[in-house]
């Protein structure tokens, strides 16, 4: 069931809900925008998102202008150390940007509630931030770059520093997959699985013991480039994957057995980003229904929940 969309004025690529109880109701889009010309430069924003599956609304909240930006990821939260949650960027001008999520007081109505506000930057590198994560304990990162390489970046007492930098791989891959892989997923039920996802529109999973070939060796084809991969957050061996030119669809696996259970492909563009609301949240001593938010990379491209 559709529970709502709303046209952004940029190409779509990444949407994330916020992992944090309290907060479980905010979801962030990033866009990209690539302006041609003499000076071409790349811009892009983050926009939040009130989200209630159960109301059906999907609300605009706030709109950060940036640079052009190819991923976003909200901290983990801490249980045993609660703090405001952190959405990390990654963007075009070679800049990792922290911000927090912080209740406003402001005298505007449109702006009371929740909003991000910048902790801190950095510049890390003359080539493109592609993607980013965090580790456990949200003290540092990991960056990918496109020319190959690999940063992990401190955070402490609102402050970015390199801590690491390697050249990781080269651009093409000559094994197992076809062509490029676009991400890499890894469980968070069981430190031996990871999950690939390729443009040969193939996805894949591994046990890191024995990385001479997937554990589904036949792999399971999706129909489109496989661009991004989402554990479920409750339920083992549930995945979320946006196929670039074949939509959205949900995949459940065990052992060397994979099947596609479910398809989105309203869209009617590129598929780049998904994510699932947290379904434990209880709030008034009723369970909330939980969604899944998507989106598309074209100009005028939709964030949907469903």
């Amino acid at each position: 069931m559709d529970v709502g969309h709303c046209i952004l004025d940029g190409n779509a690529d990444a949407v994330e809900f916020c992992p944090h109880d309290s907060f479980y109701n905010v979801l962030a889009a990033s866009t990209y925008v690539l302006q041609e010309g003499d000076c071409p430069s790349r811009s892009g924003c983050i926009k939040l998102f009130d989200v209630d599956a159960d109301g059906g609304r999907l609300e605009l909240i706030q709109k950060v202008e940036t640079a052009g930006i190819f991923d976003i990821k909200w901290s983990p939260e801490l249980l045993q150390n609660p703090a405001r949650p952190l959405l990390a960027q990654a963007d075009a001008d070679g800049c990792v940007k922290i911000y927090s999520l912080q209740c406003s007081d402001s005298d505007d109505s449109e702006m009371r509630g929740n909003c991000l506000n910048k902790v801190c930057g950095k510049h890390i590198s003359s080539s493109m931030c592609l993607c980013i994560d965090w580790n456990s304990s949200a003290t540092s990162l990991a960056v990918g770059l496109s020319d190959g390489s690999v940063s992990i970046i401190s955070l402490h007492v609102s402050q970015l520093n390199i801590l690491q930098e390697w050249k990781a791989h080269d651009f093409e891959n000559t094994k197992v997959h076809k062509m490029g892989i676009c991400c890499i997923a890894k469980s968070p039920f069981d430190p031996n699985t990871l999950l690939t996802g390729s443009y040969d529109e193939c996805l894949r999973v591994w046990d890191v013991r024995s990385t001479s070939k997937p554990v589904n060796e036949s792999s399971i084809c999706l129909g489109g480039g496989v661009w991004r991969i989402k554990h479920h957050p409750s339920i083992q061996g549930l995945v979320l994957t946006a196929c670039m030119h074949n939509g959205f669809a949900i995949v459940k696996f065990e052992g060397d057995q994979a099947d596609v259970v479910e398809t989105y492909e309203k869209h009617g563009s590129l598929a780049y980003g998904a994510d699932w609301q947290r379904g434990d949240v209880i709030v008034g001593g009723r369970r909330k229904s939980s969604a899944i938010a998507t989106c598309s990379f074209m100009i005028g491209s939709f964030v949907d929940i469903v």
